[in-house]
């Protein structure tokens, strides 16, 4: 299954990582370094599947997903959050906002691209 993800990541090496992972798996990574960022290129694309970080500049994933979730055109985009925290209030907040799953920082490329498969599916 060929899936077309939008990864929003304030870190370059993360977003590099994440280009990696999801174009090893045959998928077609599109990225963004902010939460603003990825609004713009949600515009262009119709992705599958969003995963986003949630501490960035300008815009933070919790935004990211409340401005996602608002637009019609998008509420039912799939939402994961990766990110280094693992707080149970955050998640709470995550879930609350419109993500779908959570999965904690660093990830196992293999196990990210099957929870993809799983929420894209």
């Amino acid at each position: 299954m060929s899936l077309e993800v939008l990864a929003v990541d304030d870190s370059r090496t993360m977003r590099d990582m994440l280009n990696l992972a999801l174009s090893s798996a045959g998928f077609t990574a599109h990225l963004a370094e902010d939460g603003i960022h990825g609004l713009e290129v949600l515009d262009d694309i119709e992705p599958d599947v969003i995963i986003t970080d949630i501490n960035m500049p300008r815009m933070d994933g919790f935004g990211f997903i409340d401005a996602v979730r608002s637009e019609d055109k998008w509420s039912r985009i799939p939402i994961l959050v990766l990110t280094t925290e693992s707080a149970d209030e955050l998640k709470a907040k995550a879930r609350a906002a419109g993500a779908t799953g959570w999965i904690v920082k660093p990830f196992d490329p293999a196990k990210l691209v099957k929870a993809l498969q799983m929420v894209a599916g």
